[in-house]
């Protein structure tokens, strides 16, 4: 009897579910014999929960996990599957990628334990369908900033403070690190105030002196005063930059930073005015440097944390921002063209060129409305009333997504205090757990090098027996 006759019975039978399959001897011998192929299917075990896996799929992607031949390293020979201590519901997206050929990504997963599975299983997320790439970014960004903790604290107590530079480093970036942080914290707030207030009350008219045209100030009147308060936040102002510059981690990379420059653009005006000769020649010159010295309020940013979330702000909004600058100089060429055109022929106008009718139409388009300029014809006013519509949507079309990173900014930084303070509490915890085992650990060495102390012994005179 050939294979055939007998296996072809055999298959009907096993289709159709009936029982017994087979009740002779000899077909079973012949099964016995017949050939064992290749399986088709992969047996993966992931955590307990167990998946199949067509080889034919797997196959079309060899630059994978499971498609190339790194997946026998993860072969169980005594129960014939594939096992990955890997997370189960996240592998069935893993296993809708091999089937569908489509990556998708579970927006009620983390999209930083997604991540984790994708480079375990070497898939790129540059497979992932339209339909979730853009979630998928939106997740895996926020993650990212939530994981990137920038706070003071996290960075003083993941800092060096053993050596000078550290503990200098401590002190200017952690302003709760210990006592001497608290005292050059507020100090160096304290001279900025002083420095920005003395700035704008010298520039306040006392008396006349006699010119109309060159009315005296208190800077004029009290000079020296304010030369010497000058003098004074300067010297601070500059033994901070050059502490922060020797504790720097690398000089050059806090050099080229914003805080830096800042700071360096705050005290180098008084040193260039110092060594400037006083003459009319370079009056101009000393006016100009006074100016920079506004840029000393900037320094408020390093102490303020509002304004560091503002900052944050308009950092990751720069597309927002920039394509709201595009469209408002976009539309205003637009409407200064156009309203230029409808008023050139107007005898009295005052809308001279098109840069003048720009001027009209910035300030039309952000709701000023000066009034130095007005339209005249009944087309020009109506184009104004349109210009003026135009620019409240413009200007209103960026202001949601920066009001939504603020709030998610603010929330993180939140975050991160709640964070840094349990990590604060953690690390005073263990220093004080290492303070108490060293001194347990000291008593009990200077307890055994102790040598054993002669017991005191009493003479008894009872027992002195005299010399026969």
């Amino acid at each position: 009897m050939d294979y055939a006759t007998l296996w072809l019975p055999l298959r009907q039978t096993c289709a159709l579910g009936l029982a017994p399959i087979l009740a002779d001897n000899k077909a079973l011998e012949v099964l016995n014999k017949w050939p064992v192929f290749p399986e088709s299917k992969l047996s993966i075990n992931v955590s307990g929960v167990h998946f199949e896996l067509n080889t034919s799929l797997v196959g079309q992607y060899p630059n994978t996990l499971l498609g190339s031949d790194e997946r026998e390293y993860f072969y169980d020979e005594e129960n014939r599957e594939y096992f990955f201590d890997r997370d189960p519901e996240l592998f069935r997206y893993i296993m809708a990628y091999y089937q569908s050929g489509t990556l998708h990504f579970p927006k009620h997963m983390c999209a930083s334990a997604f991540e984790e599975e994708l480079k375990f299983f070497e898939i790129l997320p540059d497979h992932m369908g339209d339909c979730c790439y853009e979630e998928y970014l939106d997740q895996s960004r926020e993650v990212k900033e939530r994981m990137q903790d920038n706070h003071p604290l996290v960075r003083s107590a993941a800092m060096n403070v053993s050596s000078l530079r550290g503990q200098l480093r401590a002190i200017f970036n952690d302003p709760d690190y210990n006592d001497a942080a608290q005292v050059v914290y507020y100090t160096t707030g304290f001279f900025i105030i002083i420095s920005v207030l003395s700035n704008m009350v010298e520039t306040i008219i006392c008396t006349e002196n006699g010119q109309p045209d060159h009315p005296q100030t208190y800077g004029d009147k009290y000079s020296n005063v304010f030369f010497c308060v000058d003098t004074a936040c300067v010297i601070i102002f500059t033994v901070e930059y050059l502490a922060r510059l020797y504790a720097a981690e690398s000089r050059w990379k806090y050099v080229k930073s914003v805080m830096a420059l800042i700071d360096l653009v705050a005290i180098l005006p008084y040193y260039i005015a110092l060594f400037l000769p006083s003459n009319k020649n370079f009056s101009g010159s000393l006016v100009t440097l006074r100016v920079f010295r506004v840029f000393r309020i900037f320094k408020f940013s390093r102490h303020s944390q509002g304004l560091r979330i503002l900052g944050c702000t308009l950092k990751s909004c720069a597309q927002e921002l920039g394509f709201l600058l595009f469209s408002l100089t976009l539309v205003v060429v637009i409407f200064a063209t156009v309203i230029y055109y409808i008023e050139k022929f107007d005898s009295q106008t005052r809308f001279q060129s098109i840069p003048a009718s720009a001027w009209y139409t910035i300030v039309t388009m952000t709701t000023l409305g000066y009034g130095d300029m007005v339209p005249s014809t009944v087309l020009g006013k109506i184009v104004g009333s349109i210009c003026s519509l135009c620019g409240v949507l413009v200007i209103a079309l960026p202001v949601p997504v920066i009001v939504s990173n603020f709030s998610r900014i603010y929330q993180q930084n939140q975050r991160a205090d709640g964070r840094a303070m349990r990590r604060r509490i953690q690390l005073a915890n263990m220093v004080r757990e290492h303070n108490e085992r060293i001194k347990r650990l000291t008593a009990r060495q200077s307890f055994d090098t102790t040598p054993p102390s002669t017991p005191n012994r009493t003479t008894n005179f009872k027992d002195i027996q005299p010399a026969s």
